[in-house]
């Protein structure tokens, strides 16, 4: 609202200079309709072209344009009056008549050429050619931290609220408006799973912004990209602003980096902080589930990863102990993979005896007392005499 006054203003008095001007400099009664509304005419137009300018340029250029141009504009002008010599020792020598005014026009044509050149070769090489002069960039060289651009499946994950917690985040964390208005367009879904989803993004956004101790920014492109996705948008974004990608998505992962747009996967980074597992370590699962191959079962460790078991099905329901053969680390996330053996779970204690069961067995069931008691039972034979 601020900027749009501003323009407004800008365009009032720019036009209030034409009128000066003619108050000043007040054409003669016989002139016509045309000679005294021209010169605020041309006021206004000049203010109207350099608002829509103002408006079309992107709005994280601006600085280079502006600062590119307005250099090559004193290059230029400084171009121009050193040539201004050398015309007026060309004119004077070769030029008859008044020269007053050749000397003056050359000027003129040498320059606006001098300027269009300046301009023209300042912003065609301000990435390859620096002018070493302070306080003077035409490309963001970022000395601190750079931003990091937040996706709609990182907010919608949530765990992005407890990394800022710890302070381990010291980048400016960027939403852009077009993400917030995915999420809404989720939260207003009528499929309630989307809408849950949604509304917990906006939650972890309201937390994210209510952190002291992280930095969140809500930013307007102000551009519209009718045909391109969010994911496009989103590496259009960060190529714009320098920043890092923050996602949870595995594609736009891959996209990204073809690309050449740095990106953080949350899922890589949860990675990172699980302990290492190394073959033949024993670990101890549940069994929820049956594999994909006869034989094995699928169990979750604490931290959410996936353990796959050979021999483990038959133990469904059961926690067991196995032994750790192949680990498998992916974006997508980490999976190991162990076999029931050397490492199997030791048989469980059985249940306490009941009374009748601690009773001892009787002569008849076992095989060595029932031996000896026949043999005590013969009777011995007679000694003969």
């Amino acid at each position: 609202m601020i900027l749009h006054v501003l323009r407004a203003l800008f365009v009032l008095l720019i036009a209030t200079v034409g009128f000066f001007f003619v108050y000043r400099h007040p054409p003669p009664r016989e002139a016509g309709y045309w000679e005294f509304w021209s010169p605020p005419a041309i006021a206004l137009a000049i203010g109207v072209l350099l608002v829509c300018i103002d408006i079309v340029a992107p709005a994280r250029r601006k600085l280079a344009i502006f600062s590119g141009t307005f250099l090559g504009l004193i290059v230029g002008l400084a171009f121009a009056y050193v040539l201004s010599f050398a015309v007026e020792v060309f004119v004077q020598q070769y030029f008859e008549g008044d020269q007053k005014q050749i000397i003056q026009f050359i000027n003129m044509l040498a320059s606006v050429a001098t300027c269009y050149l300046a301009i023209s070769f300042i912003l065609q090489t301000k990435d390859d050619f620096r002018f070493i002069i302070p306080y003077v960039e035409f490309s963001k060289q970022t000395k601190g931290a750079r931003p990091i651009v937040v996706d709609t499946s990182v907010l919608i994950d949530g765990r992005i609220t407890d990394i800022a917690t710890t302070g381990i985040v010291e980048s400016q964390l960027v939403v852009p408006q077009f993400v917030l208005l995915e999420l809404q367009q989720i939260a207003d879904s009528a499929d309630k799973l989307k809408r849950n989803r949604g509304r917990r993004g906006l939650d972890a956004l309201a937390k994210l912004r209510a952190n002291p101790r992280v930095d969140v920014a809500i930013f307007d492109p102000h551009r519209e990209e009718p045909a391109a996705t969010v994911d496009q948008r989103l590496m259009n974004l960060a190529q714009e602003l320098g920043a890092r990608v923050l996602t949870n998505d595995f594609n736009l992962n891959k996209v990204a980096q073809l690309r050449g747009v740095d990106v953080i996967n949350v899922n890589d980074l949860a990675n990172a902080l699980k302990p290492a597992v190394l073959p033949g370590e024993k670990l101890s699962v549940r069994i929820q589930k049956r594999g994909e191959d006869p034989g094995q079962g699928v169990g979750y460790l604490d931290d959410g990863t996936m353990v796959v078991v050979e021999q483990g099905a038959a133990h469904l329901g059961d926690d067991v102990e196995f032994t750790v053969t192949n680990t498998r680390q992916t974006s997508a996330g980490k999976m190991i993979f162990g076999r029931m053996g050397e490492g199997a779970p030791s048989p469980a204690p059985s249940p306490a005896p009941s009374p009748a069961q601690t009773q001892l067995p009787s002569p008849a069931l076992s095989p060595a007392p029932r031996a000896q008691q026949a043999s005590r039972a013969k009777p011995s034979s007679p000694s003969p005499t």
